[in-house]
């Protein structure tokens, strides 16, 4: 990493050999980051994250205090996990029986959002875009952009790429992001943004919040 002057690896962090970590990263205090684990562009680890052996992170991920992720967890680009939430990788855990070869595995798709002190089971996989509401318990595959909450959680609605749930419907099943303007269509119990690919980024003069979310509302 020595040739990779924009990374940013606080004096109080913990980098083990080998990783790769992309441009840009920045991993605040206290972080330990176990051997091949490989991190992608810009991202931001806060205060005392740990990463388990052979972690993959995709670009611009942003994981906030006090977060584990464990082996068997794999995050795509954009995927932002809140304060204090927990990730797991064995189902039914004995301190008795090792099953060092046996985690599974959980994939946080594109975009997603894992608000503060929520759970997620292993074994299942987070939609692209999809919002999990803080201190939520996940069981189970989570659609694209749906908003989940409660324990266990449930699904009780759709958010946009901008964090904002989708309301009122036309007879086409189409609803707008009252921030971006974006349309999203609901076919069969999945959404789709008609106005940008789901694995595009979003364009610059949107990706920069202007206005607080009750202003949204």
């Amino acid at each position: 990493m020595s040739d990779k002057k924009s990374i940013r690896i606080h004096e109080s962090a913990y980098v083990d050999d080998p990783v790769d970590i992309g441009d840009g990263t920045s991993v605040w205090h206290f972080c330990h980051i176990s051997p091949n684990v490989k991190i992608g562009r810009n991202c931001v680890f806060g205060q005392n994250v740990f990463i388990a052996n052979d972690v993959v992170i995709g670009n611009r991920v942003k994981v906030q205090n006090n977060v584990s992720i464990y082996t068997g967890c794999e995050l795509e680009d954009e995927v932002f996990l809140g304060p204090s939430c927990v990730l797991t990788n064995v189902t039914n855990p004995r301190s008795q029986v090792n099953r060092h070869s046996l985690y599974e595995k959980t994939l946080f798709r594109r975009g997603s959002t894992i608000g503060a002190n929520s759970t997620i089971v292993c074994g299942i996989t987070i939609g692209r875009y999809a919002f999990v509401g803080a201190g939520a318990v996940v069981t189970k595959d989570v659609p694209d952009y749906a908003l989940i909450v409660g324990n266990p959680g449930r699904k009780i609605g759709w958010m946009s790429r901008h964090g904002h749930v989708l309301k009122n419907p036309d007879q086409n099943g189409v609803m707008k992001c009252p921030e971006s303007g974006f349309r999203y269509e609901l076919k069969n119990d999945r959404l789709k943004c008609l106005d940008l690919d789901e694995e595009e980024s979003l364009p610059e003069n949107l990706a920069k919040g202007e206005k607080g979310y009750e202003e949204f509302k």
